[in-house]
């Protein structure tokens, strides 16, 4: 899947142009979780934590990669190693050898921006949705407990500003919503599974918000990446339809998707509270 739409202009200054983010700052620098690290721009996986050292060298390292997921290239100043990913040829950074750092003497040098963890350490594959249902913290809060997914992260979508803040986009100048874009494994899970428990975790009839949050922020939408999500899409719409719903979920292509602060992800996780406005309604037959 080619995520390239939905993707900062920081991270494809990486995965395109080749770029290197700031040292030290980065996300996964010091990270050392039990997992898996996916191409940030297609979702293959890349790397296991199992390879992952601290090398105080700024960025993160990796003594070996996940066969047959990484292609090498002379870098354009003709003495580094350049590593892409081998399906979508994103940049992700350098392999070095002979540092004596660890016993395999390799170190991928990886930007944080061009990879993505998630904590399944088998996973071979990936694949994204984006959602938008009223407040992202519900939404979340639902469909983080399915089988299958593997990372959620809560962002703005669909506006015409850059770098939104909540505060900017509370203020509904910015046309940006309130989304969540969800990672899966699609041998657990698939699209029709995730946009049918979407329909029924929130309320698609609602045309000014979600429950008692109103504004534009708050509005029902799902942002598609390809042909065949649309088509998915439209069929599930049609169903409740049939039903005589009158569905006011609106459907667009993807756009930049912008992280939302720190303390918005996983919201209720972190609070012990329940979603409000959020709750189960059985819509499908199956």
């Amino acid at each position: 899947m080619d995520k390239s739409a939905s993707l900062t202009p920081e991270i494809l200054h990486i995965v395109n142009d080749k770029g290197t983010e700031m040292p030290m700052a980065n996300e996964y620098n010091e990270h050392m979780v039990k997992g898996t690290y996916l191409c940030r721009q297609c979702g293959l996986a890349l790397f296991r934590s199992t390879n992952k050292f601290l090398s105080s060298c700024g960025w993160p390292s990796f003594d070996d990669e996940i066969a047959n997921t990484i292609k090498r290239d002379t870098d354009a100043d003709g003495r580094r190693t350049e590593i892409l990913c081998q399906r979508c040829n994103a940049h992700l950074g350098h392999v070095f050898h002979g540092e004596y750092i660890t016993e395999k003497n390799t170190r991928h040098c990886v930007n944080s921006l061009a990879i993505d963890f998630v904590t399944d350490t088998e996973v071979v594959d990936s694949e994204e949705a984006i959602y938008a249902g009223g407040c992202f913290w519900g939404v979340e809060a639902l469909l983080k407990q399915q089988d299958g997914v593997l990372k959620t992260e809560v962002g703005y979508t669909g506006g015409h500003v850059d770098h939104p803040s909540y505060e900017r986009i509370c203020s509904g100048t910015t046309e940006h919503v309130e989304a969540i874009r969800v990672i899966y494994d699609p041998t657990r899970i698939n699209y029709i599974t995730l946009t049918k428990l979407f329909f029924e975790i929130h309320n698609p009839l609602q045309a000014d918000g979600q429950g008692p949050d109103r504004g534009s922020q708050y509005l029902s939408k799902i942002f598609y990446y390809d042909t065949k999500q649309k088509e998915i899409i439209a069929n599930l719409i049609t169903q409740l339809e049939q039903q005589g719903l009158s569905i006011a979920t609106q459907v667009e292509p993807v756009a930049t998707f912008w992280p939302a602060e720190d303390y918005h992800q996983d919201y209720y996780a972190k609070t012990g509270n329940a979603p409000y406005c959020h709750r189960y309604v059985k819509r499908f037959e199956d």
